[in-house]
């Protein structure tokens, strides 16, 4: 077996065909750091796991990359442009979409009313998106908040996919779902990536589940990356992964 690639994506050349490149990121909150010194980049039609146990940072980074969270240092760069904090229109208007952890629905609206905030310039083609997710069919006159779990997390990716975004950032897909239907729901992933060469970082906690569908992963273990490389690489050596995730020096 190979030796294991460097632990930290550690090259500090520019990437100028990367969807999102992340430098040096320190952020956190009330001035307090959760992640330290992270680098991570996602190129285009390449979905790209984030990692690690509970409280690593990895909503952290993707609110950092949002623009919703003001890094303390470090740069972001999505989609060409730096980031802009507190400002995270500027990169949905560039083509970034983001699902949250709570998925961010509008519960006392219907299914249809929802698809239709996500596609607010109405470049977006309703049908194409409803043939990835056709258990929304029977379901567009229903309100959000009355949806299972696993159609309310159908709802939140069929919204940020209409409008086609170019780099997309899904956190904890699988939170409170069976694993069947996350079974069935990542795969359109892999599909969306290869068909439209959209990038993706994903935030997953079936780590198996991730690194079958994921072209390379990170790991961020207390706040800091502890491991990355390809995935296929990382399903070898998954003694040193969960020994990340159970915090622990994975050398």
């Amino acid at each position: 077996m190979t030796a294991f690639p460097a632990q930290v994506d550690s090259s500090h050349e520019l990437r100028p065909d990367a969807l999102i490149e992340v430098r040096g990121l320190t952020a956190g909150y009330d001035g307090t750091a959760v992640i330290r010194n992270v680098d991570l980049h996602v190129e285009p039609g390449e979905i790209v796991a984030l990692l690690g146990p509970n409280g690593a940072g990895k909503t952290t980074t993707l609110l950092a990359i949002s623009g919703i969270l003001s890094p303390m240092a470090g740069t972001i760069r999505v989609l060409g442009d730096r980031v802009s904090s507190h400002r995270p229109h500027l990169g949905a208007r560039r083509g970034l979409a983001h699902v949250p952890e709570d998925r961010a629905l509008f519960s006392g609206l219907s299914t249809l009313d929802n698809l239709r905030l996500g596609n607010r310039d109405r470049s977006g083609d309703l049908d194409a998106t409803l043939d990835r997710f056709p258990a929304l069919r029977g379901l567009l006159n229903r309100r959000a908040g009355l949806l299972s779990g696993g159609e309310q997390q159908m709802l939140a990716l069929a919204r940020a996919l209409i409008s086609r975004p170019r780099a997309l950032m899904v956190d904890e897909m699988s939170m409170g779902l069976a694993p069947i239907v996350v079974e069935q729901l990542l795969p359109v992933l892999r599909r969306i990536a290869d068909e439209h060469g959209t990038g993706i970082l994903l935030v997953e906690q079936h780590v198996h589940m991730a690194l079958e569908i994921a072209d390379r992963a990170y790991v961020l273990n207390h706040g800091e990356l502890a491991l990355h490389g390809r995935a296929d690489e990382l399903v070898d050596q998954l003694d040193r992964l969960e020994a990340s995730y159970l915090g622990q020096d994975p050398t």
